[in-house]
């Protein structure tokens, strides 16, 4: 096998089992709500949207130090690097503040955006309430969800995913224990249905926050990054202006990119809520398998940002193309799996044969569009890689806005088209994305050494 897809499964799979086991909580987590029912179900998923949100945000603020954090390790820049990961934790602090504020006063308005759409066996109100307890409690997990991305993500860049990875495994198990007790009240706990699968999720954060840390800080002779870097949170004038212009642009892309999604699903809601609970079934097991070309476009990211910060130009731009084929054709096999599985995983929920029928033909229509996903996440982080976020963002998030999302409102709202068709539409229309950023990659207009 080629050396560099060797490298980039070293760093991939490990973020692939780490994300996927936490994917696969999130399933038993949906499996274990959807029992007590639709309203219940669809409350989740309702919060989860905008979970989504902050979720991406963190990510986003995140990255543009990360683009950084990739070249300066390349370049065997230890100060640099250093304050790569200071920077991370004034932008995770920003997010979180700005979040804490959203969801704390504007949760009425938040949940209420999805429950315009009508249903002759979903209790509107119920719903409601039941994604207001849900919320009350995942703010506390906020926190150390924050904390435990500055971590991973700066471990990551150094080449260690196995330390996120293990910490992730842990937070899994103490979700799946405690789930099982709080949601049911087994073992003696007392029975508290969506209140009880919220308090599991923020344990379960603290838990993978402290192993993080633990682990990192054990393992300082490996991450001299961390000797002294709570001396002081300052960041020179001159490094902290560069990643911030950098990064700016990363932040309201994966901002506005998630908003973009949240507001896609809105859209759909119009056409009843059997479609949220539908959508809600066929992202819990699209998401498990999305997690290997998520992981594989962030070693993408990271190793071909590791090569242009050593200005291997040439051998990052073959290595580039090599990984995106690679990707998007282990994406195919991916499609093969959720195609199989469409008429069977919606069985596993004790909800209605509508919404069931909506999640089956939401996992088929995903599945085909995988293989053009994969490759455009490939395609993203090689041109985020050599600091192109300006264009990422155009490419990106703009085009969810401007594109994707007014198709989506027209067709939602003034046409009569079954809403598995508009889906596919707005599914369709990322063909139009990989085509710009394919002639972008082969132009070259992303090599750069940002730390040179």
């Amino acid at each position: 096998m080629n050396s560099i897809y060797k490298r980039a499964l070293r760093l991939a799979v490990p973020m692939m089992i780490q994300n996927g086991i936490t994917n696969a909580v999130v399933l038993v987590d949906n499996i274990m709500v959807g029992s007590l029912g639709t309203e219940s179900m669809t409350a989740v998923s309702i919060v989860g949207q905008l979970m989504f949100v902050f979720n991406l945000a963190i990510f986003g603020g995140m990255s543009g130090p990360g683009i950084y954090g990739a070249q300066f390790y390349g370049q065997g820049n230890t100060d640099g690097f250093r304050s790569t990961f200071r920077l991370k934790h004034w932008v995770g602090l920003f997010c979180l503040l700005f979040g804490i504020l959203a969801f704390s006063f504007g949760s009425d308005f938040l949940i209420g955006l999805y429950l315009h759409g009508e249903s002759e066996t979903l209790d509107k109100v119920l719903t409601i309430e039941q994604a207001h307890i849900y919320l009350d409690i995942m703010i506390l997990g906020m926190l150390p969800f924050v904390i435990t991305q500055i971590y991973a993500g700066s471990l990551r860049e150094a080449g260690d995913s196995i330390n996120p990875m293990i910490a992730g495994i842990a937070s899994v198990a103490v979700d799946i224990v405690l789930n099982y007790c709080l949601i049911y009240g087994n073992f003696g706990f007392p029975k508290m249905g969506v209140k009880g699968a919220a308090i599991a999720t923020v344990a379960a954060r603290i838990v993978e926050m402290l192993v993080v840390i633990v682990w990192a800080n054990l393992n300082r002779k490996r991450h001299s990054f961390l000797k002294g870097v709570y001396k002081t949170l300052l960041i020179p004038r001159e490094i902290c202006v560069k990643m911030l212009k950098k990064g700016t642009p990363i932040f309201f892309n994966e901002f506005l990119w998630a908003a973009g999604i949240a507001a896609l699903t809105q859209c759909y809601s119009i056409r009843g809520l059997e479609v949220v609970a539908g959508l809600n079934i066929s992202n819990t097991i699209c998401n498990m398998l999305n997690v290997v070309f998520v992981a594989l476009g962030n070693a993408v990211g990271i190793l071909i940002g590791q090569q242009l910060g050593a200005s291997r130009y040439k051998e990052a731009q073959k290595d580039a193309f090599s990984l995106m084929k690679f990707t998007g054709i282990i994406c195919f096999g991916l499609t093969v799996i959720l195609v199989a599985i469409s008429g069977v995983f919606p069985e596993a929920y004790e909800t209605t044969e509508t919404v069931k029928k909506y999640g089956t033909g939401f996992i088929v229509i995903t599945a085909v569009f995988f293989p053009v996903q994969g490759y455009l996440n490939a395609l993203y982080f090689t041109l985020r890689s050599g600091g192109k976020t300006l264009v990422t963002f155009l490419f990106d998030s703009v085009f969810s806005w401007i594109i994707s999302l007014p198709t989506a409102a027209v067709l939602c709202y003034f046409t009569p088209f079954p809403i598995l068709i508009v889906y596919a539409v707005i599914q369709a229309l990322d063909i139009i994305k990989v085509t710009v950023g394919y002639i972008l990659i082969r132009k070259g207009v992303w090599i750069s050494n940002l730390v040179s």
